[in-house]
């Protein structure tokens, strides 16, 4: 029997481009009104419409090890599949399909892409598998993580698929504020992971891309639990609204500085790493405020310490900063990282260290060259956990970009 040939007996199911634009278009009209409740039968439905069977939405969880089933009527939930060692994972890790054959046909595993933030995947069995199938179940599980990603606001379920222990008031702070943890285009990706997962307070990151600048900013409040975060969320918000204003680094530094020291007082203050790269030059400018140097990771292994002028961390009154600037190359990355990855001490109570660090991302970057930006902020920081022996007494926050200095606009064009 050949591939896509149907079976003796069965009944050749139509997924020709035409019958596929026909079926996301439903799809997509019952999707505005849908109820959260509903999304679960309404995909259940359509993979059926198609062929498909045993369909499960597999979500990440918070601390980004597993991949979880959601609930829902219509789907299969079985357990949570290992990120690290499963082909869920692969798919999710390599935003990807994955084809695993299997007793009476094919399982294929999704990713749930999000713009390019890797929502979850979406498994499900066919008999067989052709072309036209893969180009329709790809389009599908697009609009699918697109259905969940803006239902997500409008519910709880999926924050509880998610969770897989207590989490703390100050990390529902934090996750609530967090951007998308990973973006890719062709000029520039960045991809961020927080610990504790499920008790993170004072560390948080942010970014945006506007027009061909990339604005990126790591924070650390001190202190822990909810004073902390309050503060990195006053921080935040700061440096949000002085972005959007459309100032300079030293001028948000600034604007940051005066609004944690007039709301927390003089004795409160949040370091901070303020970053512009043009994406189309890979001129990279940044103010340091009393931040752990970044690193430059270059053919994949870090090249050095992108050392400059510190300021005063934000809200300790600090003089107008010196900004720093660096030329990268195509291909190069830069890591950020808060002080609770290499403050952390060891079961022999030795302290982990830069030279350490380093170490642990040349490994990583060796071991996973071929993979995506994703999976190299993940893996890093699953590596530096499992150096630390597993200990997160303070939160430790990677934030890796990399320059790629491609092209867009062809993605406009329409063939």
């Amino acid at each position: 029997m050949t591939e896509g040939e149907p079976r003796p007996g069965s009944r050749r199911v139509d997924r020709s481009e035409g019958f596929g634009e026909r079926l996301l278009g439903v799809l997509l009209d019952r999707a505005h009104e849908m109820p959260p409740q509903l999304i679960a039968p309404m995909i259940a439905e359509e993979v059926a419409r198609i062929g498909g069977r045993d369909v499960t939405v597999l979500l990440q969880d918070y601390a980004q090890e597993l991949l979880v089933p959601l609930p829902g009527r219509g789907l299969v939930v079985g357990e949570p599949e290992v990120i690290a060692d499963s082909p869920a994972g692969t798919a999710f890790l390599r935003a990807t399909a994955v084809e695993v054959p299997q007793a009476g046909g094919v399982r294929m595993y999704l990713p749930l892409l999000d713009g390019s933030d890797e929502v979850g995947v979406m498994a499900l069995s066919l008999a067989s598998v052709d072309d036209d199938d893969r180009r329709l179940l790809r389009r599908l599980a697009g609009l699918v993580a697109e259905i969940v990603v803006t239902k997500h606001a409008y519910t709880d379920r999926f924050f509880q698929a998610r969770r897989r222990e207590p989490m703390s008031v100050s990390a529902e702070m934090q996750w609530s504020l967090l951007p998308p943890l990973t973006m890719s285009v062709p000029q520039v990706a960045v991809s961020g992971a927080v610990e504790p997962a499920y008790s993170i307070a004072g560390d948080s990151f942010d970014y945006a891309l506007n027009d061909d600048i990339l604005h990126v900013a790591v924070f650390d409040a001190m202190g822990h639990g909810l004073d902390a975060a309050t503060m990195a969320t006053v921080a935040v918000g700061a440096y949000r609204h002085a972005r959007r204003a459309g100032i300079g680094l030293a001028e948000k530094y600034a604007f940051m500085d005066r609004a944690i020291a007039e709301q927390f007082g003089p004795d409160h203050f949040v370091t901070a790493q303020l970053m512009d790269l043009d994406t189309t030059t890979g001129h990279l400018q940044w103010v340091n405020a009393g931040h752990p140097a970044p690193l430059l990771i270059r053919n994949h292994e870090v090249a050095r310490q992108l050392e400059g002028p510190t300021t005063l961390p934000v809200g300790l009154g600090g003089e107008h900063p010196t900004i720093s600037e660096h030329q990268l190359q195509r291909g190069d990355r830069v890591l950020c990282y808060t002080d609770g990855v290499i403050e952390e001490r060891d079961a022999e109570g030795e302290l982990f260290g830069e030279q350490r660090l380093i170490r642990c991302v040349n490994a990583v970057e060796r071991a996973r060259a071929e993979e995506g930006i994703r999976a190299g902020a993940l893996w890093l920081s699953h590596t530096l956990k499992r150096e630390r022996g597993g200990r997160t007494s303070d939160d430790a926050t990677v934030l890796l970009i990399e320059w790629r200095g491609g092209a867009a606009d062809h993605l406009t064009i329409l063939e």
